[in-house]
Order: structure tokens, then C-alpha cells, then sequence
């Protein structure tokens, strides 16, 4: 039986606008095994678990557990763990690391604040303080989500770290199996589908430069979907790379249209109409899964705007 990434692919089911939407991320470590909902389904503690999916709710921030690539026996105990905050949203993008040796700090932090771009509370509290290393290389390997992820993320996560990629992690979850395997990048927060290692080394590469690779990419998890499609459009037309060059300053209308205004640092502005389509003929978008017509972001026009009809810079 097909899985539902090889018939994505071979259906040729565009990635643009299907990337998981967090301004901010917040990783912690969790070796040993995972479940579907991996927060209250791994040895991380469930009530701690449930009580930071609650607190997360509505600022912005999305929680996930991460582990380094290779075999992970049924621990129950670890001394010390990392933990990463991620903020990703263009002029205030940063990457923060600690190691606690008692997750149930985590409760403390306050997550609006993360999800609003500060760091503060998360250097305070866990004693967190710049990343200065590699970027991270965040693969999702969660095979009891769906068994994509499984067979295709774990193999990419393993030859990757064997590669000497230091910023390799398996993470829980980013939404689109049938993207596998599927990433997430930090600290610029691009999502990349159907992934190779040496596609990946060139994403990394571009993070160390300041540039986007948009080849595999399925938008920032800064922006909410008809954002994402509505970047990587203009970058493409545009052929920039600089990382934070664009924002998304606001969205317009609904499903299944909008008018999505984008800003270049520069000063320029567009506006782009993204449409709402359904995939066809109708795929899993998991494996195991009925049919379905999964939603796809369709622009449709980019027209450029004079500089005095900028829209208001409150993203919406």
C-alpha cells in the first residue's frame, strides 16, 4: 500500500502555505519513546504535559519534545535536559538555549511573553541565554502520528547527525505528514518538505548566510498559511533571500480568499490574493486515513503598491 507521503508526491501536491503556524517555539528535551500526542504520551511527566498545552494556548507558542537521532531506549530518567525558545518573527528573530535538570520550571516561564517576542522570562527563569551554535535542524520522526514520519524523518535525522550536522534533532511534531520527511529550521522558523540531506545541508548553509532557500520550503511558522504562500511567492518573483527582508504586515478577508500585504524592509509593498483550492483527486492526508481534498494556497495575483497606500503594520 502507498504511503500518504509517496502519493503527495507523486500527485504533486504543492508545499507552499502548509507549514505549522508559532511565532515562537518552545522545545524541550524528552528521549525514550513517544505517542501520539506526545506531550501527555511520552516519560515526560503528563500532568506537567497537559499543563503546558493549557498555558500555551492562544499566546502564540507552540510546545514540542525533541531528542537526538538514533536508537531511544525506554528511559525513564534524565539528569538534565535542553531546552530552546524561538522567536520567528522577521526583526525580532532570536534562539535561546538552557538545560534544566527539573522540567516543572518550564511552568513558571510566562508564554505570553515568549509568544510576544521576548525573552526575558525564559532566560530568567532557566537560566537561558543565546544560542551561538549551529542552527537547528529539527526533523519530525513521530512514527505513531503517522508512519511517514517514521520512515522517512528517522533516516534523515540519523544520516544528517552522522554527517557531523550538530543542530540535529528529532522533534514531535509539524503538521503535514504527507510532506515527509518534514523540517523545521531555527532560528529563522522555515518548514521544508519532502527533504534531502543534501538539500538540508543547503538550507543550513543559507541559515548561517542570512538567506531563505525557498526550494522544499512551506512557508515561516510566523505567519498563518495564506502569509506563507503569499512570501514565498514574492520571493520567488522577486528572487530575495535575505532572510528578513519580507513581512507579512497584514491579511485580509477569508477562507477561501485573501488580500495579504507584504512589506520588504526597504520600504516597498505588495499585495498578493491567495486563493483557497482543494487538492485533487482527492488523497490521505495521513496514512490510514478516508479520502479527502486537502486545502492548497493558490496566489493568484501580486501587485505592487505605491509607497503612500501602505496598509497599517499591525499584522492581523
Amino acid at each position: 500500500m502507498s504511503t500518504c507521503a509517496k502519493v503527495s508526491q507523486d500527485l504533486g501536491e504543492p508545499l507552499a502555505g502548509t507549514a505549522a503556524t508559532a511565532r515562537t517555539w518552545l522545545l524541550v528535551e524528552q528521549p525514550g519513546p513517544w505517542g501520539a500526542d506526545a506531550l501527555t504520551s511520552s516519560h515526560l511527566d503528563p500532568a506537567l504535559g497537559r499543563a503546558l498545552e493549557r498555558a500555551a494556548e492562544g499566546t502564540g507558542v507552540r510546545v514540542a519534545l525533541i531528542r537526538r537521532p538514533g536508537r531511544h531506549a525506554d528511559c525513564h530518567t534524565i539528569a538534565e535536559r535542553h531546552v530552546y525558545a524561538a522567536h520567528t518573527t522577521p526583526g525580532n528573530v532570536w534562539l535561546h538555549e538552557a538545560v534544566t535538570s527539573d522540567p516543572g520550571h518550564l511552568l513558571t516561564l510566562d508564554l505570553a511573553e515568549l509568544g510576544a517576542g521576548l525573552p526575558g522570562t525564559f532566560d530568567t527563569t532557566l537560566g537561558g541565554h543565546p544560542h551561538t551554535g549551529d542552527p537547528l535542524a529539527l526533523v519530525c520522526t513521530n512514527g505513531k502520528r503517522d508512519r511517514c514520519c517514521a520512515l522517512f524523518g528517522r533516516p534523515l535525522a540519523a544520516e544528517l547527525a552522522a554527517s557531523g550536522v550538530k543542530g540535529t534533532w528529532e522533534v514531535t511534531h509539524l503538521g503535514g505528514h504527507r510532506f515527509s520527511p518534514t523540517l523545521l529550521v531555527l532560528p529563522f522558523g522555515y518548514a521544508y518538505g519532502r527533504a534531502g540531506a543534501h538539500a538540508v545541508k543547503e538550507v543550513l548553509q543559507g541559515v548561517r548566510e542570512g538567506r531563505v532557500v525557498t526550494d522544499g520550503c512551506r512557508g515561516s511558522s510566523a505567519w498563518e498559511r495564506p502569509g506563507q504562500a503569499a512570501e514565498l511567492a514574492l520571493r520567488t518573483a522577486l528572487a530575495e533571500d535575505a532572510a528578513g527582508a519580507l513581512s507579512v504586515v497584514r491579511t485580509d478577508g477569508g477562507a477561501p480568499c485573501w488580500e495579504v500585504t507584504v512589506a520588504h524592509a526597504d520600504g516597498r509593498r505588495w499585495l498578493v490574493t491567495v486563493a483557497q483550492g482543494a487538492s485533487s483527486p482527492p488523497r490521505a492526508e495521513s496514512c490510514g486515513s478516508a479520502l479527502g481534498s486537502p486545502a492548497r494556497m493558490d496566489v493568484t495575483a501580486v501587485r505592487e503598491l505605491s509607497r503612500g497606500a501602505a496598509s497599517s503594520p499591525a499584522a492581523r
